[in-house]
């Protein structure tokens, strides 16, 4: 039975959630990719620093410094017909113990015939006990094109923390032309450093990521294989149903960054965002 002091305190919680909703569009406009519509609220907010050519880019500031239990992140972005978009983050995410409901982000990307859209946020770092659920929805016309990278930070070992419990629930969904080309779901709850320990998870490794390249076949996973040697932690590359994949481990964060940048770098002709490169 919920006490009074029981109900006060949930509502005092969820009064404290931070909330955040970014969507907005862009388009072609004489050879040049210009913002259409924005609408923002809460502690998101997206900033175009400014212009490069016929392309636009686009960075996410959370004002609330960071995400915490029960905090709500909304994101939506259409690239019109033939426009250009890339989009990063100002600093890495961080996200904090949660001592009740977990986080959750929901990020839908879409692009229309013949544009570009490159999602390439820094970090997500998820401290002990940490608690978030975060879904991305990717609808790509048919002659699209998409580059997209995540980073996932398991505590953050260069000072000497660990995620030893907590939860992290990744769902994608990529649609091309209408028709679903990948679907995974990732769950890891509990003790969490446990079973990144397991050499059939992680090895011991405190970060992973994923890129996705779209088109993508053999000759791109050719070319970035072709830096192999330079990796630092473990990548494995291939392509299927028109797309190229590399998925990353490493035992830190900057390791894994560097790596990832790398096969970047050769996947297609896109310049990573300068605030990568601080």
């Amino acid at each position: 039975m919920r006490t009074d002091s029981t109900r006060t305190a949930s509502a005092t919680f969820a009064a404290n959630r931070a909330q955040g909703t970014v969507k907005f569009d862009v388009h072609l406009q004489d050879g040049v990719t210009r913002r259409g519509s924005l609408h923002e609220s809460g502690s998101l907010r997206v900033r175009f620093p400014s212009p490069e050519g016929e392309g636009l880019s686009g960075v996410f500031v959370n004002t609330a410094g960071g995400i915490a239990g029960g905090d709500r992140f909304d994101i939506g972005i259409r690239a019109g017909e033939d426009a250009r978009l890339t989009l990063t983050t100002a600093a890495a995410e961080k996200v904090y113990r949660a001592s009740g409901p977990a986080a959750e982000l929901t990020i839908a990307l879409k692009a229309e015939a013949g544009a570009h859209l490159a999602w390439l946020p820094q970090e997500t770092i998820l401290f002990d006990r940490a608690r978030i659920s975060r879904r991305i929805d990717i609808d790509l016309a048919e002659d699209a094109s998409l580059l997209l990278c995540e980073i996932v930070v398991f505590g953050r070992a260069a000072m000497g923390e660990k995620m030893l419990y907590g939860e992290f629930v990744d769902r994608w969904r990529l649609r091309r032309g209408g028709r679903l080309v990948f679907a995974e779901t990732i769950r890891l709850d509990g003790e969490i450093g446990a079973k990144l320990a397991r050499r059939a998870i992680a090895a011991g490794g405190a970060a992973i990521g994923t890129a996705l390249v779209l088109p993508g076949d053999e000759a791109v996973v050719e070319r970035m294989r072709a830096a192999s040697e330079a990796f630092g932690g473990e990548v494995g590359i291939s392509s299927w149903n028109g797309f190229a994949m590399a998925r990353f481990c490493a035992q830190d964060a900057a390791r894994l960054r560097a790596d990832m940048m790398t096969v970047l770098g050769r996947a297609s002709g896109v310049s990573l965002p300068r605030l990568w490169l601080n």
